[in-house]
């Protein structure tokens, strides 16, 4: 049966087959998936945005005291006080099986898997929340998803570079240079369309002589070998499916940048300036979102091995280095500098979301925004009350200006003394206190039709308009 045959032929019976009386739901499958759609009447775009900071944060710095609305914001938040009724703090969430997990932080931050973090032989990872938006919002867009990071690729098991995760649970390659990022995302195709066809073409030929070879291949292979090739051709399959998405969008031209606007991604920036390099990756997911060349995007600006000295305001340690302070007040203190600066470059993001009109809002209104950690403490790498921020989304139904404290719902005051910190990140004061609670909202809010995210009990209503 044909692309399009089967297309028309699964969807016309609405993802189910019957048979023999029985009705039974087909799992989401690539022909039910059209490579481009129209938008439908009236409907304006529903974006997602996730910001990952590495290796946790300076607790004492970092805490919210006061829950609810008209809290104080905390030394290291303060650089969001003019967007405090445009996010929400969280305090005290966790992912349950993340729990004593010390290396695999970022690798299940939107994932909520648990992994062996102990055999590199048996890393299974599951889908990342924001592949499931892209599935949705993905076909109106020439990129489904957009994986940006300070490190380019997906790094090791246990450490990855990426915080995407497909639905087999390969981790999808983040991209770390922005002038490649642009020139991919607005750039013309070398040779014209025709030659990216043919490019494309190969390519597929290539692919099949994969499968073809693989399929006798795993006939001799033994269990745990043959655990590994198939998630080498889960991989493969990927970049079929991003090769035919190509092709479909190779007659629709690209949006036209201002030489202004395109000028600061046509040269390299240096890591070594943190805070521009920050800026830059920052303005080039406003660009991307702006012209809707993407609605999903997920950015590490650090990862767990690799977060950047920052040499403007005097920090030359790594984050990961700062992050093992073992209580050493000097060091606690460059960490909480670090994570003001972050907040900072944070700030301005929403800044430029808060400017931009879309359709007669501002962008921010229609772009959530998660920004956070999977770790709280790094030095004994503890993840329980993660530092954890939403921002944006009203004009999706989402609402802000709060404090929502799992730790201490009715007010209890925080010493915020160096032991209590430790108290808060070791173990969960809330059970059902789960950062995979705020991802199944931003799911439903991005039109995605689900009732639950892994280990979800329900979503935070409390955002919710």
């Amino acid at each position: 049966m044909s692309n399009i045959l089967s297309q028309r032929w699964l969807l016309d019976r609405r993802h189910f087959l019957r048979g023999a009386g029985a009705t039974v739901a087909l799992p989401l499958l690539d022909a039910m998936t059209p490579l481009r759609a129209a938008p439908a009447a009236g409907e304006k775009p529903r974006r997602s945005v996730f910001v990952y900071i590495p290796n946790g944060v300076n607790g004492m710095a970092w805490q919210v005291t006061k829950p609810g609305r008209g809290y104080d914001l905390s030394p290291s938040l303060k650089p969001l006080e003019k967007h405090r009724d445009d996010f929400t703090v969280f305090s005290g969430l966790h992912h349950p099986n993340g729990l004593g997990q010390a290396h695999v932080c970022a690798d299940t931050w939107l994932t909520g898997a648990r992994i062996d973090a102990q055999n590199a032989r048996k890393y299974e990872n599951t889908v990342s929340c924001d592949q499931l938006m892209a599935e949705v919002a993905g076909v109106q867009t020439r990129f489904p998803s957009l994986e940006l990071s300070i490190s380019s690729g997906t790094g090791q098991p246990g450490n990855s570079t990426t915080l995407a995760f497909s639905r087999d649970g390969v981790p999808l390659p983040a991209e770390d240079n922005p002038r490649h990022v642009f020139n991919r995302l607005f750039g013309e195709e070398a040779g014209g369309a025709a030659a990216q066809r043919a490019r494309l073409i190969k390519r597929r030929s290539v692919l099949d002589a994969v499968h073809d070879d693989a399929s006798a291949l795993r006939r001799e292979l033994g269990a745990d070998d043959r655990a590994k090739l198939d998630e080498y051709l889960h991989s493969v399959r990927d970049v079929e499916q991003r090769a035919a998405r190509l092709d479909a969008w190779l007659t629709v031209p690209k949006p036209k940048i201002d030489p202004k606007l395109a000028a600061p991604f046509q040269r390299d920036v240096s890591k070594a300036q943190a805070g521009e390099y920050w800026r830059t990756m920052f303005d080039l997911i406003v660009l991307a979102l702006r012209t809707d060349m993407t609605r999903v995007v997920t950015y590490m600006n650090g990862s767990e091995g690799n977060g950047l000295a920052i040499p403007e305001i005097g920090i030359t340690q790594a984050r990961h280095n700062l992050s093992h302070h073992n209580g050493d007040p000097v060091v606690l203190d460059r960490l909480a500098k670090s994570d003001a600066f972050l907040t900072r470059m944070f700030a301005g993001f929403l800044d430029q979301l808060k400017s931009i009109q879309d359709g007669g809002e501002p962008l921010l209104d229609r772009t959530m925004v998660l920004f956070g950690s999977g770790m709280s403490y790094g030095h004994s790498h503890a993840n329980s009350n993660l530092p954890i921020l939403l921002a944006g989304g009203r004009g999706l139904g989402l609402k802000h200006g709060q404090h929502l404290d799992y730790n201490h719902p009715k007010g209890h005051a925080y010493t915020l003394g160096y032991e209590e910190w430790m108290g808060l990140c070791g173990r969960p004061r809330d059970d059902k206190a789960r950062l995979s609670n705020v991802m199944l909202t931003m799911l439903q809010k991005m039109g995605v039709r689900t009732e639950k995210f892994v280990d979800s009990t329900g979503a935070v209503s409390e955002v919710t308009a």
